[in-house]
């Protein structure tokens, strides 16, 4: 074997640059010359293994190990990340191994969230994946005294086309690691056609482990030495501890520690509470109940669901505080309309309710601090625990652990800092472990909103106005007053330049207490009931198919309208390719002939983190208004590639039935600033026997950039579902939740 003259880290990592716009512009190279980054890892040493950078490892016995950088929350992420690698290494599959990364400054972009690890990471792990291929294409062109350009490689061997000489990768790892690793941005990447690993059906690398249930999960860990914390706080959001009896406590059984937290009043970080650490958390559990604390509750107190409805209530009837979009004048077209249409539309907020609660594992020893959490966010939760626990990162060591789901919820690290906080005071490892009714009682909440809707339509049924006055809640900051955490809605929201005269403005509830996060397909999940059963009522007062009213309002893009081609914009010839689409797969047009009493489908579409859903749901409502998924089509654009086809349908499958269940019954509540509901029972998730029996996943394939799958597809379906309910009873569904409508009919 050579040995290299000099040292070679092994190392490669990405870098991104935020763009004007929102978009990313993303580069990826192999540096093997700086060992003084803090991306290097271990000087280069005589190995039988092939090392090429930090995502890939070969070993002789054939064996690949790919390293899945991003948390895997449920999205397939730890499965398709090292699917594209593969290809471009040229490799098969069944000779993969993947390995869960821990947070790790070689790997930028760890994180899970907005449907983005695909567009960010689609070239850069092409590249890692084609820079070791070239690697080893190099070693068997050397050993041959070759040209590289006269090699190609299929299926873990490089080949030499004139002579048809092959050698398998297992023959060249030693040879390969003496070679110069190529700049990752002038690699060759495959073309398309010669994918064998992307575009293929790979079950999840996970899924032996979750159903013969091996440790997995955050929930799951264990530590040598660990006790199990309980963690109580205040019922309205950031009160304090005024008195609590954790002297008491403290001699229950089981119980090594007692103690008051006072914490602060961000909600995203260490609230006040009262933490209770034991031998096991049933002990914990046990002590809670004895539990007496007295709380300073504050300001948040005097808020509740019924005083927001008032406060919106007063704020439609007068001029919106902000105008995001002005074009023409809607109320001079309104006056002039044929017919006009008013309606308020409302959603509620709702908790994520994850099926996994919130839960971290920390260790803090000598100064040094060891984590193990379901974190969509490793990196920020890292930077939060280390500001509020005074500590460097660099005393902090994360490890990701599968998320039993996220949908959002595990951007926020709040569980984790408290985790941490406990852990260092008590000077033993910790498992923190939320109850179902902690984590449906301090969630970041998906914000309610009131849209206050009114239309204009000419004597062809064409729009020719359109107003929306969207009252959602806001916060002072330094800029002046803004929305809260994912309450906001864009400038672009459609049907924006589709309409000549339209008018969307916002007004603020404030002062607002409640904490509000990001919840699967944020905004776009309450956003598109609104305007997609508002456009639905339009097309019934046009007298027109509501497929056909809006594949014309879609035509009917304003003259000067402007669409940014530079980022993810929306574009109405590929919504209106997957409304066609749907509209064919669920033979639409001949419903009407084939339908009973009580059954009906509905339409709706929706642009979401960069990707076209269309999707016809059929329900059929009894007589005495209990509802039933019939069947669900869905139509999906989310460009030229389907990475993997497997997951991508159960991404959007999930997705639908996530905003089925969340139209059908699910909503939170506040009084006195509390959270009233408590558990499924009380926030019910559709059941297995409830859910569609079927959900037709179709795809266009487009010649667009690809990009993610995991929230795209949730919000066409509540208000396709609300739209069939009306089809099959004439009752219109204009506030969430379903379950709070009586759809009773008679013949």
């Amino acid at each position: 074997m050579t040995t290299p003259t000099k040292p070679v880290s092994r190392r490669e990592f990405l870098r991104a640059t935020s763009i004007v716009g929102g978009g990313l512009l993303v580069a990826s190279y192999i540096d093997f010359a700086s060992t003084t980054s803090a991306f290097a890892a271990e000087p280069w040493t005589a190995s039988p293994e092939f090392v090429p950078n930090a995502f890939i490892r070969m070993t002789p016995d054939g064996i690949v190990t790919i390293v899945a950088k991003n948390p895997e929350i449920g999205q397939g992420i730890k499965t398709m990340l090292p699917m594209i690698i593969a290809d471009e290494l040229d490799v098969e599959w069944k000779n993969v191994r993947v390995e869960q990364a821990k947070l790790d400054d070689r790997f930028e972009e760890q994180w899970a969230g907005g449907s983005m690890a695909t567009p960010i990471n689609w070239t850069p792990m092409r590249r890692v994946g084609a820079a070791a291929r070239a690697m080893l294409v190099t070693a068997a062109a050397q050993t041959w005294g070759v040209s590289e350009a006269e090699c190609t490689t299929v299926a873990g061997a490089v080949r030499h086309t004139a002579t048809g000489r092959e050698l398998r990768y297992t023959q060249l790892l030693e040879k390969a690691a003496t070679v110069t690793p190529p700049a990752l941005d002038k690699v060759t990447l495959k073309d398309a056609k010669d994918f064998r690993v992307i575009g293929t059906r790979v079950p999840s690398v996970d899924n032996a482990a979750i159903v013969t249930g091996k440790p997995l999960y955050g929930i799951d860990v264990s530590v040598p030495g660990m006790l199990y914390a309980t963690y109580v706080k205040c019922p309205v959001f950031a009160g304090k501890v005024a008195s609590a009896n954790v002297d008491q406590l403290k001699g229950e059984p089981g119980i090594r520690h007692a103690f008051v937290v006072d914490g602060g009043t961000d909600l995203t970080g260490l609230l006040g509470g009262v933490a209770i650490v034991g031998d096991s958390w049933w002990a914990t559990q046990n002590a809670r109940k004895k539990l007496q604390v007295t709380w300073n509750e504050g300001a948040t107190a005097s808020q509740s669901t019924a005083s927001f409805a008032q406060q919106a209530d007063a704020l439609s009837t007068r001029a919106p505080q902000r105008v995001m979009r002005n074009d023409g004048d809607a109320d001079a077209a309104m006056k002039s309309a044929a017919k006009v249409l008013s309606q308020t539309y409302y959603y509620p907020f709702l908790a994520h309710a994850t099926l996994e609660p919130m839960n971290t594992t920390a260790s803090f020893t000598n100064g040094r601090l060891e984590i193990w959490s379901p974190t969509q966010t490793p990196k920020s939760g890292r930077e939060e625990v280390a500001k509020t626990l005074g500590i460097p990162e660099s005393d902090i060591t994360i490890h990701i652990t599968r998320s039993g789901g996220g949908f959002g919820r595990r951007l926020m690290n709040d569980f984790m800092i408290e985790a941490a906080w406990i852990a260092k005071q008590t000077g033993t490892p910790v498992k923190l472990l939320w109850t179902r009714e902690d984590d449906m009682q301090h969630d970041f909440y998906r914000p309610a909103g009131w849209h206050f809707l009114s239309a204009g339509l000419d004597t062809s049924g064409k729009p020719v106005a359109f107003k929306n006055h969207f009252v959602t809640f806001g916060e002072k900051g330094d800029k002046g007053d803004h929305a809260v955490r994912a309450a906001d809605i864009g400038q672009l929201e459609f049907p924006g330049r589709f309409v000549q005269n339209f008018s969307l403005g916002s007004s603020l509830i404030m002062p607002f207490g409640i904490p509000t996060g990001w919840l699967r397909a944020p905004g776009s999940n309450g956003i598109a009931f609104a305007s997609q059963s508002f456009i639905d009522e339009l097309a019934v007062l046009a007298g027109k198919d509501p497929v056909q009213f809006r594949l014309e309002l879609l035509a009917n893009v304003q003259p000067g309208a402007t669409f940014n081609r530079e980022r993810a914009d929306f574009n109405a010839d590929r919504m209106r390719g997957v409304l066609e689409l749907v509209a064919e797969k669920s033979d639409w047009a001949k419903r009407s002939k084939s339908l009973p009493k009580g059954t009906g489908m509905g339409v709706a579409f929706y642009f979401s983190h960069s990707g076209y859903f269309a999707e016809v749901i059929q329900a059929t409502v009894a007589k005495e208004g209990r509802v039933a998924v019939d069947k669900v089509w869905v139509a999906g654009d989310v460009g030229a590639h389907i990475i993997n086809p497997s997951n991508a349908e159960n991404q959007v499958q999930g997705s639908v039935i996530d905003g089925i269940s969340e139209a059908l019954a699910q909503e939170i509540t506040f009084e006195k600033g509390r959270v009233v509901q408590a558990n499924f029972n009380t926030m019910p998730l559709v059941r297995m026997r409830q859910a569609p029996p079927a959900i037709e996943v179709h795809w266009r394939v487009t010649d667009y950039p690809v990009t993610g799958i995991g929230e795209p597809a949730l919000p066409p379906a509540p208000p396709a579902l609300c739209n069939a309910i009306y089809a099959a009873t004439g009752k219109r569904i204009r506030s969430l939740p379903i379950s709070k409508h009586d759809l009773s009919w008679s013949s």
